[in-house]
């Protein structure tokens, strides 16, 4: 559903956020270059561009992390902001943000997160809690939603817990008094199923309906043309342009944020089932898969999906032992490992790599360089007489970010400085360099922008035609839809309909999972698998 025609603007009201002459340099480099933006009051107003285009600078300008360069301004409703935007100021102002990672604390109930923000500034002796929960209750019903109060943030599925900081940052907007406000929304949607996600649109609307302005960042450019009134791209730290969304077409948005037409990757189809089996799952079980027997062919790049809990993002993690199965095999290459007793320094030795989706979590380690990042597979190859070679070990890592393009190509800059797409293509540098002969990636591309997913998935390409079978879990059809010889799709655990070469598309893969809901329990959905 396309976004609604903007409200008009009253005679003489001001904008809700405007930002005039915004620029910002990190070490004499220009992250942001003369940037101006206008929020109209009622407005969803998208905010994107590829990784690294500056749009993370501009939101820590807004909340005041970053200091802009001189002569830069700021106005919400007309009124000159200062900047730096001072720490206790934003809640004021109404300004409230909630960031991919939302900032709940997981411990806690939905009601002391729904109020950690009041009691940190207000003066509290004494709270009425029966009074704060039927209030909490009350705020969820004006949204339709029913999500209890004293429920613990861990024990709720991630949608709702992104509708939690939400509301919170809705109602800090109200606390305000500011006569709308305003939300900013960084990237929250990465982790949320399709259905996660048409719910979290729908709340959106009714707090713009309720009189807030929105700014929604993202890198899907499917989601921006369904919330948005207006976008706004970034491009190297500049507006590239800015599109009513209405009137433009996904074609639109790509030149602007890549500056040009783009090739989109697709993959060249075989069917895989033809050439040699090089690894061979049997009866693999764990917390939610339940004997899952599989081949995988040299070459191949094979597809796992299914709705969230279905267990398809388990498997890979059983397979490089990063959790334990209960039961089953994975022979590769002739090598059979039992999976109950496999560890992961036992995987990488058989040539098993494994990218976890949580990239600074699992995956990487952002607290330290790239150089390290880069060289933890390979670092015993750059010993020399019981003395690691850095320079060696430095030229490397600067190879592999001229390869693939990493910016800034810096190995020494710390992995977290980087943008969320440039960071993945370090980690995917990270196991090619090692040639693995499995490769399996949980969620490859989340909050990577639609240039550098190409440039990954012909990285993916070229890995795959030199041999190595590929792996991608992911809940993106478009991009299984892109890259993939065959999709399997998972329910409860089981493996229920495969789709091979020209049966894979973006509606197939989504019209199975939906049909995946009819699954009987023993082992095949209760209609035929599309073919």
């Amino acid at each position: 559903m396309k976004a609604a025609p903007l409200k008009r603007r009253t005679p003489g009201e001001p904008s809700a956020l405007s930002l005039r002459h915004l620029s910002k340099s990190f070490g004499g480099a220009l992250a942001l270059d003369d940037v101006e933006l206008e929020i109209m009051p009622g407005e969803i107003h998208g905010l994107l561009g590829h990784n690294g285009s500056g749009k993370s600078t501009l939101i820590k300008i807004l909340s005041g992390y970053h200091t802009p360069e001189p002569g830069a301004e700021m106005l919400m409703r007309g009124e000159p902001v200062p900047l730096p935007v001072p720490a206790t100021a934003a809640r004021r102002l109404g300004l409230a943000f909630v960031h991919q990672h939302l900032g709940l604390v997981p411990s806690m109930t939905v009601l002391e997160n729904l109020l950690l923000g009041a009691i940190a500034t207000e003066t509290h002796w004494w709270l009425d809690w029966r009074r704060r929960t039927a209030a909490a209750r009350a705020l969820f019903a004006q949204f339709d939603l029913r999500i209890d109060p004293a429920a613990r943030i861990a024990d709720l599925p991630p949608v709702e817990r992104a509708l939690v900081a939400i509301v919170r940052a809705f109602e800090e907007i109200k606390a305000a008094d500011s006569g709308g406000g305003v939300l900013v929304l960084d990237e929250p949607t990465p982790f949320l199923p399709k259905a996660g996600v048409d719910q979290l649109f729908d709340l959106i609307r009714r707090i713009v309906h309720n009189g807030a302005a929105v700014i929604f960042v993202s890198h899907d450019i499917d989601e921006i043309m369904q919330i948005t009134d207006r976008a706004t791209i970034l491009r190297d730290g500049r507006v590239a342009g800015s599109l009513v969304t209405r009137e433009a077409s996904h074609d639109d948005f790509v030149e602007r944020i890549v500056g040009r037409s783009l090739d989109l990757y697709h993959r060249n189809r075989t069917d895989p089932r033809a050439g040699e089996v090089c690894a061979r799952i049997s009866g693999v079980s764990g917390a939610i898969v339940a004997d899952a027997s599989l081949d995988l062919h040299a070459g191949e790049v094979l597809g796992l999906t299914g709705l969230i809990g279905s267990g398809f993002d388990e498997l890979p993690y059983l397979l490089f032992g990063a959790r334990r199965a209960s039961a089953g095999t994975l022979t590769l290459h002739g090598l059979t490992h039992k999976l109950t007793a496999l560890a992961p320094p036992e995987a990488i030795g058989a040539g098993i790599a494994l990218l976890p989706a949580d990239r600074l979590g699992a995956a990487g380690v952002g607290s330290l360089p790239v150089l390290d990042n880069v060289s933890l597979p390979v670092l015993d190859e750059f010993f020399q007489n019981l003395l690691i070679n850095w320079t060696a070990v430095f030229g490397r890592a600067a190879q592999l970010g001229r390869s693939y393009e990493v910016r800034p190509n810096a190995p020494a800059l710390n992995l977290a400085s980087l943008s969320g797409g440039n960071q993945q293509k370090v980690l995917m540098a990270k196991w090619l360099q090692t040639a693995p002969k499995l490769l399996m990636l949980d969620e490859p591309t989340q909050g990577v922008d639609v240039g550098a997913r190409q440039q990954l998935f012909k990285a993916l390409g070229a890995a795959a035609a030199a041999g190595t079978a590929i792996v991608v879990a992911s809940t993106d059809y478009e991009q299984l839809a892109q890259i993939c010889d065959r999709v399997l799709i998972f329910a409860r655990g089981r493996i229920v309909a495969e789709l091979v070469g020209e049966a894979i598309s973006k509606e197939t893969i989504g019209e199975q999972c939906l049909r995946s809901g009819a699954f009987n329990g023993e082992g095949r959905t209760l209609e035929e698998p599309v073919a």
